[in-house]
């Protein structure tokens, strides 16, 4: 896939797909899409690769192509995908026939994130547990913990159904 400038906004104007979607508005939405997700917590360089490889109409980009496309160091983009990888946002896959690595969305990737998430959650519902009881009941650092104990078995209880509900809606919906 080539990549071609257009006129700037802020220097960061993209082509993100074959066909003619090169404009201002792809550009700026490529931006307000990953500072959104800089505000829930996503360090700055991986919320941009994930905003780049959303609006890749095949949901999988290189990393010459992402360093080219968000105008990054090849480190820049290296520290991104491994961050995206390690919280299971996006995976690696190598391209067949080639030495070259292909960074691409799940293919349900909010579903598929938070089924891996599950695990995150019962393993802090585990230590809130264990911190609830090495702080003693009466204590307010132990209440504090057995509160966020109980709050995640509650997220965790609720996880489960609530992504089952989800795979109906989007079936009806005609996503599936």
């Amino acid at each position: 896939m080539k990549f071609q400038k257009c006129e700037k906004w802020d220097g960061k104007i993209y082509r993100v797909s074959e066909g003619e979607r090169v404009d201002e508005t792809v550009g700026r939405f490529l931006e307000r899409f990953a500072s959104v997700m800089v505000e829930a917590g996503v360090p700055s360089m991986p919320a941009r690769v994930f905003a780049a490889l959303n609006m890749a109409d095949s949901g999988r980009l290189t990393a010459a192509e992402l360093a080219e496309l968000l105008q990054a160091s090849p480190a820049a983009i290296s520290g991104a995908v491994r961050y995206l990888t390690q919280v299971n946002m996006i995976h690696r896959e190598r391209e067949p026939g080639t030495r070259r690595d292909v960074f691409r969305l799940y293919d349900d990737g909010w579903y598929t994130t938070l089924m891996r998430r599950e695990a995150i959650v019962r393993r802090w519902e585990d230590a809130a547990k264990e911190g609830a009881i090495a702080l003693g009941p009466d204590s307010p650092a132990g209440r504090r913990m057995a509160e966020m104990s109980a709050f995640f078995e509650f997220v965790d209880e609720e996880l489960q159904p609530m992504l089952d509900r989800w795979g109906e809606r989007r079936k009806a919906l005609g996503f599936s």
